[in-house]
């Protein structure tokens, strides 16, 4: 959801989805825009063989804020956007609040209002009541490990046995506390901003409350999640790693850290970075702290931009059909939010060699059912994250104070609600 481009180089990236005229052999052209991994590319090359007059041209670009900063750019511009453009949740609110700009898919594209989970479904749609977005995936919560890194500190290894150190958050930070002793002063986590963005997800709203009003410092969980983490930052726990970054790319195939927060999406990053050579030393285990949590997913929208609107409505509508979310889970991970597809045996009954052989569709759909709703995000949430929370936690690890960075983070938090 990834290495980090320039924004400049993002631009460019979705600059280019545009299509200029159609390809010389009378093809209608599409293009669709994604970020990190979707899954696509094998559903891209199927979608056009079924579809001979259509020829699908994909812009796959790294992180998801730059993405995001292009589009708005784009989108604002009035011109430069894909056919198909995915949204994440994070950045949603921003879209729904512009519905004039993107089409009501319920108009243009086939019916679909039965297939996703009904938090899903009600989370695309505008105050107007168009339908701004497909549902793609979800982030259900699990917790990644490196099995050989726990043995080797006298931890428990096996995904039964280590339940018991991600009942909590106080067990997770307490069994850091033991790795780092026992390790020799190894890292627990990667980033401190990529643990508290998953305890944050675990609140019912996010950044803002439902009337849209900045909570950062109004909402006592939130500067709790914060001392806890800084805390554990300050006990060594932390890689310190830029998520997405080349650097944090490496982190992973070196064993620079111990676990990893994981949403079901995750695994297909772990399995790119990591390499071949690690498959068997990152396990997964269906426990999380807190009980579970959902993280990241995303939307395909049709912006008013798009030359082919209905044709691409019809593309975005089967990328997101259950059997195409099947498909895309086996290849990247990306767990589908479709209702169909979660009783699918191809999802429940497929294992992963690369994490041991787990079971990781009946793993992931244990953890999603723990999900109670989807987190409220205002306008503006997603570039508080990127933009405040994160360059906030990190200075911390960069040696300010916890103090420091919170004050930076409320700062920075109030800036960018104006």
């Amino acid at each position: 959801m990834r290495q980090r481009p320039t924004l400049l180089a993002a631009i460019a990236v979705l600059g280019a989805t545009v299509a200029c005229g159609g390809p010389a052999d009378g093809r209608i052209e599409l293009t669709i825009g994604t970020f990190t991994e979707f899954g696509y590319e094998q559903l891209l090359t199927e979608y056009e063989a079924a579809h001979p007059g259509i020829k699908i041209v994909h812009n796959r670009t790294g992180q998801g804020g730059p993405y995001h900063q292009a589009l708005f750019t784009k989108l604002g511009a009035g011109s430069g956007l894909a056919d198909v453009q995915a949204v994440e949740e994070g950045y949603l609110a921003d879209v729904l609040a512009r519905p004039a700009l993107f089409h009501n898919l319920e108009q243009i594209g086939p019916a679909t209002a039965d297939r996703w989970l009904d938090w899903k479904y009600q989370a695309a749609k505008a105050k107007d009541g168009s339908l701004i977005g497909y549902g793609t995936d979800i982030g259900p919560l699990a917790m990644c490990y490196r099995k050989d890194l726990f043995a080797a500190a006298g931890l428990p290894s096996e995904p039964e046995a280590v339940k018991p150190l991600f009942a909590s958050w106080q067990s997770f930070f307490a069994a850091g506390d033991q790795f780092v002793a026992k390790s020799g002063g190894k890292a627990w986590f990667d980033s401190a901003a990529q643990i508290f963005n998953a305890m944050h997800n675990q609140l019912d709203t996010g950044y803002f409350d439902r009337q849209d009003r900045l909570t950062v410092e109004q909402n006592p969980a939130i500067r709790q999640n914060w001392d806890q983490v800084t805390a554990a930052v300050a006990r060594g726990q932390s890689a310190k790693l830029v998520a997405f970054s080349n650097e944090w790319n490496s982190g992973f195939k070196s064993g620079a850290f111990a676990t990893k927060t994981c949403p079901a999406w995750m695994l297909g990053v772990i399995k790119e970075q990591a390499g071949a050579g690690n498959a068997g030393k990152w396990a997964v285990t269906d426990a999380f702290p807190g009980g579970g949590g959902n993280w990241g997913g995303s939307f395909l929208t049709v912006p008013k931009q798009s030359r082919h609107p209905k044709e691409a409505a019809e593309l975005a509508a089967w990328l997101t059909a259950p059997e195409q979310q099947v498909k895309a889970f086996l290849k990247a991970g990306t767990f589908p939010s479709q209702v169909k597809a979660l009783t699918a045996p191809e999802l429940l009954g497929g294992t992963d060699a690369y994490f041991g052989g787990v079971r990781s569709g009946e793993l992931f759909a244990t953890q999603a059912r723990k999900v109670g709703k989807a987190q409220y995000k205002g306008p503006g949430d997603g570039k508080i994250q990127e933009n405040a929370s994160t360059p906030a936690l990190q200075t911390v690890e960069q040696g300010a104070s916890a103090r420091e960075g919170w004050q930076r983070f409320v700062d920075s938090a109030k800036k960018l609600a104006k």
